[in-house]
């Protein structure tokens, strides 16, 4: 009887280090979470859509929800060149819509995006790509000059035009930024920045195209927000290997 107890102690004392071993392999790591934004709803019954994970981890339920992507668009760039949402693909990038007269909300916009690219300016992953809501006026040539008051690295910082008829509806049914020209309802309207009504938010695009954060712009500590969510998305994707 004795001789049991012994041997069931033993037991007990070798598989207790193991099975500690086990759980701190598996839930001694970070985790890192960054939720998709924007779950995309059904017409048709008014429900959010579901699709079944395939290969689910653990932790992960067996029907996921579907998530709203960036939908696929052509503009030019700064250079006159055409530049297409495909481009970024495999890309974290942050977006914007601004206009280069705009004297009020923009310029903050700009310089806390500097900053973005400042301390990931050597992140080959992570890239930028700014929107006008002034095409009429907002040129090629008038993007590159803007482009360089801030001091944007070609080829990471993206400035891009169109026609209105691509902009507008690329921002609100794609990016889901609120804008408009006043100028349409309002004929007192004057100056440029009562003409073009648009949003401060930052957009963070993961590299299959899902949103994964809305950031106020303006204010240095939601910007730095973003700076710590970009973090957690490359270690996200850095976990995945």
């Amino acid at each position: 009887m004795q001789k049991g107890i012994k041997a069931g102690i033993l037991i007990v004392a070798l598989a207790v280090p193991a099975l500690i071993f086990l759980f701190l392999r598996g839930f001694g790591e970070n985790h890192y979470k960054l939720p998709k934004l924007i779950p995309v709803i059904d017409s048709t019954t008014g429900y959010i859509k579901m699709k079944k994970n395939l290969n689910p981890k653990w932790d992960e339920p067996e029907m996921d929800t579907v998530f709203h992507t960036i939908p696929d668009w052509t503009l030019t760039n700064e250079d006159g060149k055409p530049f297409t949402n495909k481009q970024l693909a495999g890309k974290i990038y942050v977006a914007d819509f601004f206009f280069t007269r705009c004297t009020s909300i923009c310029p903050k916009m700009s310089t806390q995006l500097t900053r973005v690219q400042d301390t990931f300016g050597q992140d080959k992953d992570v890239e930028f790509a700014s929107f006008t809501v002034d095409p009429s006026h907002d040129t090629p040539e008038m993007l590159r000059e803007y482009a360089k008051q801030y001091d944007a690295i070609p080829g990471k910082w993206h400035f891009l035009t169109g026609t209105r008829q691509q902009l507008y509806p690329l921002a609100v049914k794609g990016y889901y930024i609120p804008v408009a020209d006043a100028s349409e309802y309002d004929k007192a309207v004057k100056t440029p920045d009562e003409t073009f009504i648009h949003s401060e938010k930052l957009i963070l695009v993961d590299k299959e195209g899902y949103i994964r954060g809305f950031y106020d712009g303006t204010d240095k500590k939601d910007v730095d927000r973003l700076m710590l969510e970009i973090k957690v998305l490359q270690k996200i994707y850095e976990t995945e290997k």
